[in-house]
C-alpha cells in the first residue's frame, strides 16, 4: 500500500516571507534577529526563462505565480532554521500587504527566547512595533509559556516564546526541539 505518511521527511528546512525590499528586510532579521545572510539569487524572470514542454512559462509551472520575476536571499536565523525572503517586481498586482493571522495561508515565525521581557524591550529601543502583551498561559498543556507578537518592518507578524518545560512535553514521544 505504501507509505502511511511522506517518505523520508528530516526536518524543517526553511520557511519564506515575501518582502518589498530585500535590503531592508535583511537589514531588519540581520540587526534585529541576529539572521546570517546565506546568499542571494536571482532574478528569475519568466520571459527570459524556458517555458515548459507543453508551453506553461517557468515561474507558472514551478511557483504557481505566471509572469513573475523575482530575486530571494537566504539568510540563517537561529540554530534551527533558514529564512528565504523572496522580493516579486512581478505580477504588479500582488497583494502589498501581508496576509493577518485570520487569512487563509497567513503564517507566523516564532522564536524561543531566554528572557521575554529582555527581548521585548530590545525590540522597542529600536522603534519595532510589539503588539500588547505579554500573553500569559497559566493552565492547560501550556502552563508556563509567554508570548509577545511584534511586526516586521512589511507588517509581517512574528512571535516571541519564552517557556521552560511545559505539561505537554510530557504526553508525547515527539522529538521536539531543544527537549531532553
Amino acid at each position: 500500500m505504501g507509505h502511511a505518511s511522506l517518505p523520508g521527511v528530516m526536518h524543517v528546512d526553511h520557511v519564506a516571507l515575501t518582502v518589498p525590499d530585500l535590503d531592508e528586510a535583511v537589514r531588519f532579521y540581520r540587526d534585529m534577529l541576529g539572521a546570517i545572510e546565506l546568499y542571494r539569487m536571482g532574478p528569475f524572470d519568466a520571459a527570459e526563462l524556458p517555458a515548459t514542454a507543453d508551453g506553461t512559462d517557468w515561474t507558472a509551472a514551478h511557483l504557481n505565480i505566471a509572469g513573475a520575476r523575482l530575486n530571494f536571499v537566504m539568510m540563517a536565523l537561529g540554530k534551527n532554521l533558514m529564512l528565504e525572503l523572496f522580493r516579486y517586481e512581478r505580477p504588479l498586482d500582488a497583494a502589498q500587504k501581508p496576509p493577518l493571522n485570520c487569512d487563509i495561508g497567513a503564517s507566523h515565525i516564532a522564536l524561543k527566547v531566554q528572557d521575554l521581557d529582555e527581548a521585548l524591550a530590545f525590540l522597542r529601543e529600536r522603534g519595532v512595533r510589539v503588539m500588547d502583551g505579554p500573553i500569559v498561559v497559566d493552565s492547560g498543556p501550556c502552563a508556563g509559556l509567554r508570548v509577545n507578537y511584534f511586526l516586521d518592518p512589511f507588517g509581517n507578524q512574528l512571535e516571541l516564546v519564552e517557556y521552560g518545560h511545559l505539561p505537554f512535553m510530557d504526553g508525547t514521544d515527539a522529538p521536539l526541539f531543544g527537549r531532553a
